[in-house]
């Protein structure tokens, strides 16, 4: 492990690239992840030919207001049914969202409900893009819903009060509830009219509450989202976890195959293979095959180590520089470390079954490199989606790298996810040294 670590001295130039490589291939994993969750391109096509203000309820709305207003987690964008049509099959845009001929017609009555048309690509961003445009829906049904239930309520004080009106461009003149019961007052009182006036007196005690019981219907649940500092996606525990794991994983494994086929080309292993002979002992090799898998194992824990203590405190640093209330727990941070090591310690054992079988330490390297990228994929498929990979990805260590870490830095009782995890992570490195002891065995020959 000494010669190890003294080859990396010697070689600054691979000592840093070993360090910054992985965490570029972290923060670039993390763009991915956060172009993943950007807007959108969706297309609006509009055949009704919306005008710039619109009447809805004796109010004017201004529709592209109210579209910037609603539509921010997509990015609508104006376009001519064939085009949208285009852009749909070539995969330029995830939707088109149309507006029918018809549709504000619909709408400026307030007796039918108008449709938008919605299309979508197969699979893929559909079902998010279909929430997304749902939302949309139901903002701008927020946004409507003010001006209709005012006007509802136009009418219902019509009712209670009387007086002139107008439905669908026809006046007419209403009695009201209230001269109503002054007419009924003023006929001779008799069973009938007694009848009459109580239906007269409990109708204007429901009507009057028809306003609360429309915001009601309307609104029947409520969302308060009191203002509060938190974390930003880039600061998030998940994206640390992951962060740590790619980064131990790519390095452990890179640096355990490499350096277990570099004793092969070195021509190390064959002269401790060779070993000494005592006076009143039998040849024996200077370092077993065991011992040398260990020693790689314990290079690789070593380096994740410090490169796991590294990220870890520079992330607390920006959580605390971020004023976010509950940061990095540094408490944890022991618990943290111990799972890197352990973690660290698993990849290098699979690092080393790769060198021995690569034999070169050139073909060691690149096929580590090629191989660290899908193992740290299958990882981000949830299980969902696709259980076939969800269950190869359990045989490898980078997903219980990443149950470990999120779990020792943020659960409230991290001790079950810990002890499954680090069971898993000590078994995985077991098979894979097992293996690894095997294949030096025949490196040497």
């Amino acid at each position: 492990m000494r010669k190890d670590l003294r080859i990396l001295r010697r070689s600054p130039l691979l000592l840093g690239a070993l360090l910054v490589y992985p965490v570029v291939i972290a923060v670039l994993v993390g763009l991915v992840a956060g172009y993943a969750s950007s807007k959108p391109r969706v297309a609006f096509v509009d055949e009704d030919h919306l005008p710039p203000v619109v009447a809805v309820a004796g109010r004017r709305f201004h529709i592209q207001s109210i579209v910037d207003e609603v539509s921010k987690n997509v990015t609508l964008v104006r376009m001519g049914p064939e085009e949208a049509a285009r852009e749909l099959a070539d995969g330029r845009v995830v939707a088109t969202i149309t507006v029918p001929p018809g549709f504000l017609g619909k709408l400026v009555s307030t007796v039918q409900t108008p449709s938008l048309v919605l299309r979508t690509v197969s699979g893929g961003l559909a079902p998010r893009v279909t929430q997304q445009m749902q939302a949309l829906v139901y903002r701008l049904n927020r946004k409507l819903q003010a001006a209709l239930i005012e006007a509802n309520l136009a009418y219902v004080s019509l009712i209670l009060h009387g007086g002139r009106g107008s439905f669908l461009g026809r006046r007419f003149d209403v009695l009201g509830l209230d001269r109503t019961q002054r007419l009924l007052a003023s006929l001779p009182q008799s069973e009938r009219v007694t009848r009459i006036q109580e239906f007269v007196r409990i109708s204007r005690l429901a009507l009057a509450q028809t306003g609360h019981a429309l915001e009601a219907t309307a609104n029947p649940i409520g969302l308060v989202q009191p203002k509060a500092k938190g974390r930003t996606w880039v600061l998030s525990a998940q994206v640390q976890a992951y962060g740590i794991a790619l980064t131990v994983t790519f390095l452990a494994l890179l640096l355990a195959a490499g350096a277990a086929a570099a004793e092969r080309d070195e021509g190390t292993i064959g002269r401790l293979g060779r070993g000494w002979a005592g006076r009143l002992s039998r040849p024996r090799p200077l370092v077993s095959p065991g011992v040398l898998v260990w020693s790689k194992v314990a290079l690789a824990a070593a380096a994740a180590l410090a490169l796991g203590t590294t990220i870890a405190v520079v992330f607390g640093i920006a959580v605390e520089a971020g004023g976010v209330t509950g940061g990095e727990p540094w408490a944890r941070l022991p618990l943290l470390l111990a799972g890197v090591l352990l973690a660290g310690g698993a990849v290098g054992a699979a690092g080393t079954l790769l060198g021995a079988l690569a034999r070169e330490a050139r073909t060691a390297s690149l096929v580590a490199v090629l191989l660290v990228l899908p193992v740290v994929f299958l990882g981000l498929v949830p299980k969902g989606v696709a259980p076939p990979a969800a269950w190869l990805s359990d045989a490898l260590p980078f997903v219980h790298a990443v149950r470990f870490f999120a779990s020792a830095l943020y659960d409230a009782s991290p001790w079950r996810t810990v002890g499954v995890e680090a069971a898993w992570l000590a078994g995985i490195g077991a098979v894979f040294g097992v293996l690894a002891r095997s294949g030096m065995r025949r490196l040497a020959t």
